[in-house]
């Protein structure tokens, strides 16, 4: 079942909202300047996920670092243009609980401050992840389905050398769990940001829609998409990795221009994740709490579309 979306009073009169995370596997600083580039002269102002280190393991994805002195250039002046910069785990890699903090201390000397937002990484330090983002007989049907592709991750387990959970509670305000298809994210998950007490190591969560590559995102944002944001009036968070087919032939994609142009020309909010999530939670007068009952709806919904659709 879909809620009834949710409808917030925007502010300065915007319609709706809508905002990017990025994740940073497989992007190049090239396709970071090109995309970033094209987005901030359209007014878009997003959230773009990084690893604060380079790898000193075998690293499980590629995509830049800010180990890179000129993509931690680029970084900053995405952030002094008014770009967010988030939190994608400390590597490309697995990282130990110290490695975690020492990373978290470079980005803050870095950025001037702890992340605000973060998205998992396949790292062993992921938090709640693949079937710990559910609870009850749900996380047990996960594990059935997933037929044993389902691997552990740590970052919630006092007991691992990957624990950083209570670290992750201290400097993180939001993390993002759940992933739909629907373009308004308070149709899906009204109560957001939201507090979870089962997952009593993360402050708050959001959802987002899916757009991991490419040809998913333009899916995820086409015309019909669009408009059904602005007549809801609701939130767009497209979930996305920048580098996964969104330049090819090292030019931007033509039908990614088209439908970022088409929706600039509308009366939308375009703000980075945690502004806008820091604005939702200001208008409701502090985090929700999310019920036994929400959460059961919550984990069925995305259960389905997961299993059914894979969904992130």
């Amino acid at each position: 079942m879909s809620f009834a979306p949710l409808r917030v009073e925007w502010p300065e009169g915007k319609t709706f909202a809508f905002s990017v995370f990025d994740d940073p596997d497989a992007e190049t600083l090239a396709d970071s300047e090109a995309i970033y580039g094209f987005l901030g002269d359209l007014g878009f102002r997003t959230t773009k996920a990084v690893w604060m280190v380079g790898p000193i393991r075998e690293e499980n994805s590629p995509g830049e670092t800010c180990a890179n002195p000129k993509f931690r250039r680029h970084c900053l002046d995405l952030q002094s243009a008014g770009f967010e910069i988030g939190w994608h785990h400390a590597a490309p890699h697995s990282s130990f609980r110290q490695e975690t903090i020492a990373a978290l201390d470079a980005f803050r000397d870095c950025f001037g401050a702890d992340p605000s937002s973060m998205a998992n990484h396949y790292n062993d330090e992921a938090i709640y992840w693949t079937a710990d983002r559910l609870t009850g007989w749900r996380r047990a049907a996960y594990r059935l389905l997933s037929r044993g592709r389902d691997r552990r991750y740590f970052g919630a387990d006092p007991e691992s050398p990957y624990f950083w959970g209570d670290i992750c509670r201290e400097r993180i305000r939001y993390c993002r769990n759940f992933v739909f298809r629907g373009p308004n994210n308070l149709r899906e998950c009204p109560w957001a940001p939201y507090h979870d007490a089962s997952k009593p190591y993360v402050q708050a969560w959001f959802s987002s829609t899916e757009g991991a590559n490419c040809a998913s995102y333009l899916q995820g944002i086409d015309e019909a998409a669009q408009d059904r944001l602005e007549a809801e009036g609701g939130l767009c968070v497209m979930y996305t990795h920048f580098g996964h087919h969104f330049r090819p032939g090292g030019e931007l994609h033509p039908r990614f221009r088209e439908l970022m142009r088409r929706l600039s020309g509308k009366n939308g909010w375009f703000a980075p994740a945690s502004t806008i999530l820091d604005y939702l939670r200001e208008q409701r007068g502090g985090l929700h709490e999310l019920s036994t009952a929400e959460r059961a709806t919550l984990e069925r919904r995305w259960l389905k579309e997961k299993l059914f659709h894979g969904t992130s």
